[in-house]
Formats: C-alpha cells, sequence, structure tokens
C-alpha cells in the first residue's frame, strides 16, 4: 500500500498540470512562429518599398526620355513645335 491515499482530486490535479504542461509547449511554439513571421512581413514591406522607389526612378527616366524624344522630333521637322 502507499503511504498517501490518491484522492480523485489530486489525480485530476495532476492531469491538468500535465495538459497545461502541453499547452505551455504548444504555446512557446505558436509564439516562435508568429514572430517569424512578424519578421517576414517586415522584410516584405521593405522589399516593396524598395520596388516602390525603383518604380518612381523608372518613371521620372521615361518621363525625361520622352521629352527628349519630343525634342529631337521637334528638330527634325518630324512633329509640328
Amino acid at each position: 500500500m502507499t503511504d498517501e491515499p490518491d484522492s480523485i482530486v489530486l489525480r485530476y490535479l495532476r492531469r491538468l498540470d500535465s495538459r497545461m504542461d502541453d499547452l505551455h509547449a504548444e504555446l512557446k511554439d505558436v509564439k516562435g512562429r508568429l514572430t517569424s513571421l512578424e519578421e517576414q512581413t517586415s522584410l516584405l514591406r521593405s522589399e516593396l518599398g524598395t520596388m516602390r522607389a525603383d518604380l518612381v526612378r523608372m518613371d521620372h527616366r521615361i518621363d525625361r526620355m520622352d521629352e527628349r524624344l519630343k525634342r529631337i522630333e521637334a528638330r527634325l521637322d518630324l512633329i509640328e513645335a
């Protein structure tokens, strides 16, 4: 026989304690995955900002080339000045 009687309340408390340990481990895993997602989102936003800046620069260059092309066409009398 055991020294202490194993009460039903004590068994339930042990089972709850075990389940809480499992939940704690799962929550730790979820937090790690969430952190990873946040980091990836931050990197995507940074890359998107860089792409937008590149598009603005390209638009500016195209506008300048369009102006130069119009001047060339006007000099060659290809269009009315």
